[in-house]
């Protein structure tokens, strides 16, 4: 494998979403460094449809403070629906949530350390940034979601290369009206999700907390292109 090759699929296999972050900030140029990689993601006919809004000190705990009030109050007001249906995803959905809640030692019953959870989710971890990503709404909104994903990897692979980390939350996404309050931002800016970013904590052990990915056969249909799911 050629050393760029494996430069890459060293960085792309090792990246990890932690669930607890060091206090630690990143600098400036840190910062600026991540979002010009971020910036050079391929979008439908170049229309680059994302606004990206970083919260650090101040701005990061006023923000979180009212996504945990609207959390507590039950104001939920998402941009886009989350349904995973009745069938495969739901169920991979369900082995993800089983490995977290199992791995912080919070059973099925435990309804308040289940609700911690999801207020250690609105706290960002623990971490010093967050990213929230918008989105215009062009059409039924699929290529525009497309375009900030690829941005979003973009931003993700960046911060694994510099020696951080950052996890992508959806929950943000689910408070959409409290984030654009908080921050100022117009309503036509549709709110996709966050991600939390830093420094990962690797002495937690909700750093690693190993979740799998499915096996190529099961994702991958081939047509005319032979040997490529031989077994190794």
């Amino acid at each position: 494998m050629p050393s760029e090759a494996a430069l890459f699929t060293d960085l792309a296999r090792t990246r990890r979403s932690p669930r607890q972050f060091l206090p630690t900030p990143l600098s400036p140029m840190d910062i600026r460094g991540v979002l010009e990689d971020a910036q050079t993601a391929p979008s439908n006919s170049n229309t680059q449809p994302w606004t990206v809004h970083i919260a650090t000190g101040a701005a990061r705990d006023a923000l979180s403070r009212e996504l945990l009030s609207a959390y507590e109050e039950d104001r939920p007001s998402a941009d886009f629906t989350g349904d995973y249906g009745d069938g495969v995803y739901r169920e991979r959905s369900y082995q993800h949530g089983a490995l977290l809640y199992g791995t912080r030692g919070v059973g099925r019953a435990d309804i308040e350390g289940r609700k911690e959870v999801i207020r250690e989710n609105l706290r960002f971890y623990d971490a010093p940034h967050v990213a929230l990503l918008f989105m215009p709404q062009l059409g039924d909104g699929v290529r525009a979601a497309g375009d900030l994903g690829m941005y979003a990897q973009n931003f993700l692979l960046s911060l694994t290369a510099r020696g951080f980390h950052g996890i992508p939350q959806a929950i943000l996404g689910m408070y959409a009206d409290t984030v654009r309050e908080s921050l100022g931002v117009p309503g036509d800016l549709k709110l996709l999700f966050g991600i939390a970013f830093g420094i990962g904590d690797h002495n937690s052990p909700m750093y690693d907390i190993g979740i799998g990915r499915i096996a190529l056969r099961q994702s991958v249909v081939l047509h005319d292109t032979p040997g490529v799911l031989d077994e190794q």
